[in-house]
């Protein structure tokens, strides 16, 4: 590998996390990345990341949606989980649109080639 294309696994010591995991055990999985400092005691100095995690069951198996919840305690993570989920969907959701009428538009270009002589 060149100098280049090699990957540096340096652990940034000045951005570390503790994750803990907080689970209604239905739906909600909301995981609090709370910021330590390099000897793993808490770093008031920062704020807390909340996570919001959860899956739809589809006819193709269990997609997972994830999202950040926008708060400053679980409190307000777990009153932001809802709707971050479902603007997580909505946009899944759109996404698949626009990858199917992309594929549409592929198979109706793909259906014009004309091939000499039939």
């Amino acid at each position: 590998m060149s100098e280049s294309e090699q990957i540096d696994f340096t652990v940034d010591r000045k951005n570390l996390y503790r994750e803990e995991s907080i689970t209604d055990l239905k739906v909600a999985s909301i995981r609090r990345m709370v910021p330590v400092t390099e000897s793993g005691d808490d770093d008031p100095s920062r704020t807390p990341i909340f996570l919001g995690h959860t899956q739809i069951l589809t006819p193709q198996g269990p997609l997972p949606l994830q999202a950040r919840l926008m708060a400053n305690n679980l409190q307000e993570a777990m009153d932001a989980f809802p709707a971050a989920m479902e603007q997580e969907m909505a946009q899944m959701i759109e996404q698949l649109r626009k990858m199917q009428e992309e594929e549409q538009r592929k198979q109706r270009d793909d259906s014009r080639i004309i091939v000499p002589g039939r």
